[in-house]
């Protein structure tokens, strides 16, 4: 299995996301899930970026720990953020017109 690519930081060995170390252009090739991966998007310096393909409803892990839960399929190599994951610790806001708690503002 190839090694994790270095411009990522894998926080914890059963995490699902690691953290870019630097930004990342999109077509930027990157190992990540035993493979290597061609990015679509940029990622920012300090932004998530799923390791392997995370369904929907699954956990996100971070630390070690579940912080959100995705709420479409996050492909190997994808960001991972506000427009696929649904924290468990904060409000989204200005999601979809909802506001604090999912209600109506």
């Amino acid at each position: 299995m190839e090694a994790l690519d270095p411009r990522l930081l894998l926080l914890a060995p059963e995490d699902n996301i690691a953290v870019a170390r630097e930004p990342l252009d999109a077509g930027s090739e990157i190992a990540v899930g035993g493979g290597r991966v061609v990015l679509a998007a940029a990622i920012p310096r300090g932004h998530k970026i799923a390791v392997r393909a995370i369904a929907a409803g699954e956990k996100i892990v971070k630390y070690g720990a579940p912080i959100g839960v995705a709420t479409r399929p996050i492909a190997a190599g994808a960001h991972a953020h506000l427009h696929n994951i649904r924290s468990d610790y904060t409000p989204t806001h200005g999601v979809g017109g909802m506001g604090v708690g999912g209600t109506q503002p």
